[in-house]
């Protein structure tokens, strides 16, 4: 007998399986992995996330374990060897943009402490229940994806930024049928 899941916990692939097991939907407030996710979700624009999935311990290394003082200071040196690298998605622009993400999340760590509490504070630290349906996005990641892009951040359209708010755990939108929906 199966356990059931959410339709799109792919089977056959156990780092989907596990990703959906352990990490959607499930309350994260650690910096690295919130930043690590907000840089995955950016890559995966126009991608499905099991290929970024697929590739997340090559991003790993490749980025320096998401960290951000690093990223922040990459050179071309640095970029031509992240643009040859085919175990990341090989964009320029998303290349790019995680450099200048880390730039700007390293501004808003000072203004604000981090993205756990600018993130967690849109919602008083609670996290919001939806009945299962299929949301792509709500006023709410139109407000953050707004407010990221004006604070420098780049590939955080609003329909990413709910993709995100599901990855880290600030939406629980597991199907009404899914043994993980609490």
């Amino acid at each position: 007998m199966s356990t059931q899941r959410c339709s799109w916990a792919n089977p056959s692939n156990p780092l989907y399986l596990h990703y959906h097991d352990h990490e959607w939907g499930v309350p994260c407030h650690d910096e690295l992995r919130l930043f690590e996710m907000l840089n995955l979700e950016g890559a995966q624009a126009g991608l499905s996330w099991e290929t970024i999935l697929n590739k997340r311990e090559n991003y790993r290394i490749a980025f320096d374990h998401w960290d951000a003082k690093k990223i922040a200071v990459y050179d071309a040196e640095k970029v031509a060897q992240l643009l040859a690298n085919p175990g990341i998605v090989r964009n320029r622009l998303k290349v790019a943009a995680a450099i200048t993400n880390a730039q700007a999340y390293l501004r808003l760590c000072d203004e604000l402490g981090g993205l756990d509490a600018y993130l967690w504070g849109h919602i008083n630290g609670k996290p919001i229940r939806n009945n299962g349906d299929r949301i792509i996005k709500t006023t709410l990641s139109d407000q953050i994806s707004k407010d990221l892009s004006k604070r420098g951040f780049k590939f955080v359209g609003s329909t990413i930024i709910y993709a995100y708010m599901q990855g880290i755990g600030m939406v629980q939108d597991h199907a009404v049928d899914c043994a993980w929906r609490t």
